[in-house]
């Protein structure tokens, strides 16, 4: 099911909804709407499959925002169930505020709607004041006495809207509110991947959700939502399945299970497992970092990049695959690598009545390639420019890209950190930093993107 949207609310709002329930998806579209008939028309000229009608039902809410007796909230709750009903849709109800409302009176509206044919019954937690035990009493009391089908919508003001979720199944709730990244009013909702995949790999239960796709549907939703998600956001996040620790390290190139959860892979998630260097590194790191680049050191030899590469992490600097070959250079005294992408010129157009737009000329092996595009922004531009260049040589995508300024003022220098992958799943990052953001940027992306060639040739020769 998809809620999408409160149609009353705007115009614009409606239209996305209409289009939403007219994409004939294979699920139930469904409107928000209060208990007022204005927003259960305007949930019905959309066309959904579903309504779900709210009213506040604590006494804090109903006396301080829609100033109703108890009795007046039961009517009303009653009459908008009867309505949805007699236009031929579903209905979900929600008492909102359920977890601060006297539990005898909830039990009474949910008896009352679910007489009046309402098809199945929220419980929110609106302001995401409960602990994940209280939860479970909650749903289970309230199961006890109800018949149809329980939803919670959980928010996570303290942090726990996905343990609170969880205990809300465990209690008999059988459907569970949940939005990409956690996105929501003020801290947020329930997060989709993380309650998907503890159903999954903790409690071996069964959703209709395909897995392999919750690392996409988060990257693509916090780019159209600019919410960036933390590194360290489980399942999805950049360092769900990163190591840098030698021990951890060590222990996941012998065996993944050692230092991962075992019940839940990268792949199921639509990840891929990095090894990461920096200050906690350790020698089985660096070697296997090598290895994917296919150079082959001593013991001393690593002994002493491995070194190195403590020394730059310790002063602050993020570690990527070109700063491993150039000290691995340094060490063994020889240039590692080629460059198969020469990067000759390119030039940006941009500004407030012009749509940004790059062109970007380099030399591909022994030719030489001319493309152009357009973006968002400058940035944007140039890297799709050299993308599209290189299109016909080799398939890659900016995978994550990081932009900080390490001076002050306005000619302040930036350094940009990009990684890209290709087909098969190979990453490679590079960084680069100059007082001209776009230069640093496609300096960092070329240079990336020639690591990636590189691996591409070991990988093929293997």
């Amino acid at each position: 099911m998809i809620e999408a949207g409160f149609p009353v609310s705007s115009e614009g709002e409606k239209q996305n909804v209409r289009a939403i329930a007219n994409e004939g998806l294979s699920l139930d579209i469904c409107g928000l709407a209060r208990v007022l008939t204005k927003d259960l028309d305007a949930c019905i000229d959309c066309n959904v499959d579903m309504i779900h009608t709210f009213i506040s039902t604590s006494d804090i809410q109903r006396i301080h925002t829609i100033k109703k007796s108890r009795e007046e909230v039961l009517s009303m709750a009653v009459n908008a169930v009867d309505y949805i009903k007699d236009h031929g849709a579903k209905c979900m109800f929600s008492a909102m505020d359920a977890t601060r409302t006297d539990l005898d009176y909830l039990i009474e509206v949910y008896k009352a709607v679910e007489e009046a044919g309402c098809d199945i019954i929220n419980v929110p937690d609106t302001v995401g004041v409960m602990s994940p035990s209280s939860m479970y009493e909650l749903i289970k009391s309230i199961n006890n006495e109800i018949n149809i089908p329980i939803d919670v919508h959980c928010h996570n003001d303290f942090g726990i809207a996905v343990g609170n979720s969880l205990m809300a199944a465990e209690a008999g709730a059988s459907q569970i509110q949940v939005t990409v990244n956690g996105i929501g009013e003020r801290a947020g909702n329930a997060n989709l991947a993380e309650v998907v995949m503890c159903l999954h790999s903790i409690y071996g239960a069964k959703t209709n959700i395909k897995t392999e796709y919750l690392l996409e549907t988060a990257k693509m939703v916090e780019n159209y939502t600019g919410i960036h998600m933390p590194a360290n956001t489980p399942i999805v996040g950049d360092n769900a399945f990163a190591h840098e620790s030698g021990i951890h390290t060590h222990g996941v190139l012998e065996k993944s299970d050692t230092f991962e959860p075992g019940i839940m892979t990268p792949e199921m998630v639509g990840h891929k497992r990095r090894i990461v260097l920096g200050k906690h590194a350790g020698k089985h790191a660096v070697k296997k970092s090598l290895e994917d680049m296919g150079i082959e050191t001593n013991e001393e030899q690593l002994d002493e990049i491995l070194a190195r590469i403590k020394d730059i992490a310790n002063r602050g600097k993020r570690i990527c695959d070109a700063d491993l070959r150039a000290v691995t250079s340094a060490v063994l005294g020889k240039n590692l690598g080629s460059e198969t992408i020469v990067l000759k010129e390119f030039s940006v157009m941009t500004g407030n009545l012009t749509t940004p737009t790059a062109v970007v000329r380099a030399k591909i092996g022994d030719q030489e390639a001319v493309a152009s595009n357009y973006g968002v922004g400058p940035i944007d531009a140039a890297l799709k420019a050299v993308e599209l260049m290189i299109g016909e040589y080799t398939k890659v995508k900016v995978r994550d890209f990081s932009l900080e300024a390490i001076t002050g003022g306005s000619d302040a220098l930036a350094e940009v950190t990009i990684s890209v992958q290709d087909e098969e799943g190979r990453v490679a990052s590079a960084q680069s930093a100059s007082t001209d953001i776009a230069t640093a940027s496609v300096d960092a992306l070329i240079t990336a993107i020639n690591l990636l060639l590189d691996k591409k040739k070991l990988w093929s020769m293997e």
